[in-house]
């Protein structure tokens, strides 16, 4: 049963990869018992609202108790494969309207499809739901759904799309798979999207040309959008996110095909297709991503945070403006599969892990064993 675990806790130092060596630090488990949790978001009390992927959305109070009675009101979720119950934000003024945005795989004619609701908090359930956004066209394959969403400075909303494991689809711009979509808080398609005007364009699209995007944050100076996307078998990128832009998948990638290895598409390099910022090859499947801008500790702010689910570890990257410039790999093969990162309000770093007992970790300045 999912109770409080304060006294658990991991002493860690880290070893320096190609960064300078962070400061000791640990890592708390405040809660367990999560089943495949996704998406963490952290309310103005100080509670958490936590994703599982079977649908449930939970209450963990701000000292990590876990409510017991899942938030009633979800949306109906296609928990088929990759799917499930993801991504959870709150709206930029939810003080004030209590908007609670969901994103989740769901039923619809072809298949499956991600889809985006917001619904009003109240009390322990969601009120006047309203889903905003449907991906079209629903498949029947069971991976690839992305999806983080993403708030920026002047109110529209981010929802990252994966290809559907249907890789050609992430070039078409009548069709939403393998991209980022821009909308207003209501779902509204803003008059400024880049391809409002091309015909046969879906003008809710703002980028195309991306696999499967699991992490996005807004850098903490600039506000744009940054993200990552899995490769297949190498070729995981992080790229920040600009209207119109192609990434290029499948007519490139740093990836190779499962199994046989061989290339995907025309190489690494084309014009009129934007190169990554960073890339992992080997893979490392990353998920859940954030910006550090807390006080807790001073030697990581302004670093940008990755979780792994394959590489089981936590990624610290530093940055020298819009440049990446070093990396160094946190917690490997120690916590276990990371699902999502978050800068806390309190000033630590919050994990979720992806397991069928998923925890809910805090890392806090401490000294190493």
């Amino acid at each position: 049963m999912p109770a409080l675990l304060a006294s658990v806790v991991l002493f860690v130092h880290a070893e320096v990869a190609t960064a300078q060596s962070s400061p000791p630090f640990r890592a708390v488990t405040l809660t367990e018992g999560l089943e495949y949790p996704w998406g963490l978001a952290f309310l103005p009390d100080g509670k958490m609202l936590v994703t599982e992927r079977p649908g449930r959305l939970r209450l963990i109070g701000a000292d990590g108790r876990l409510d017991p009675r899942p938030i009633a009101g979800v949306p109906a979720v296609a928990a088929v494969g990759q799917g499930g119950l993801l991504d959870v934000a709150l709206h930029p003024e939810f003080a004030r309207n209590g908007w609670v945005y969901l994103s989740y795989a769901a039923h619809g004619p072809g298949g499956y499809g991600t889809e985006v609701a917001r619904a009003r908090l109240e009390g322990h359930a969601l009120r006047d739901l309203k889903v905003i956004f449907s991906m079209r066209p629903k498949t029947t394959t069971g991976h690839h759904f992305g999806s983080r969403l993403a708030f920026d400075r002047q109110g529209y909303l981010y929802i990252t799309l994966g290809d559907r494991g249907e890789m050609d689809r992430a070039q078409r711009l009548d069709d939403h798979a393998g991209s980022v979509i821009r909308l207003h808080d209501d779902g509204r398609v803003p008059a400024d999207n880049p391809f409002v005007a091309v015909p046969n364009a879906l003008p809710e699209k703002f980028t195309l040309g991306n696999r499967n995007i699991q992490g996005a944050a807004l850098h903490p100076v600039t506000g744009v959008l940054w993200a990552h996307e899995h490769g297949p078998q190498g070729g995981d990128e992080i790229n920040i996110i600009r209207a119109g832009t192609n990434y290029g998948w499948p007519v490139i990638t740093y990836g190779r095909n499962y199994g046989s290895g061989t290339p995907i598409g025309e190489g690494t390099h084309k014009a009129g297709m934007a190169q990554p910022l960073w890339q992992w090859t080997p893979s490392i499947a990353p998920s859940g991503m954030a910006f550090y801008t807390g006080d807790r500790f001073p030697a990581w702010r302004g670093n940008l945070f990755v979780g792994a689910l394959r590489g089981q570890m936590l990624v610290r990257l530093e940055l020298d403006g819009e440049r990446i410039v070093r990396e160094e790999r946190l917690v490997e093969s120690t916590v276990g599969r990371i699902r999502d990162v978050r800068n806390g309000p309190d000033g630590f770093l919050y994990l979720l892990t992806d397991d069928g007992r998923g925890r809910l970790i805090r890392l806090e300045p401490g000294s190493g064993r």
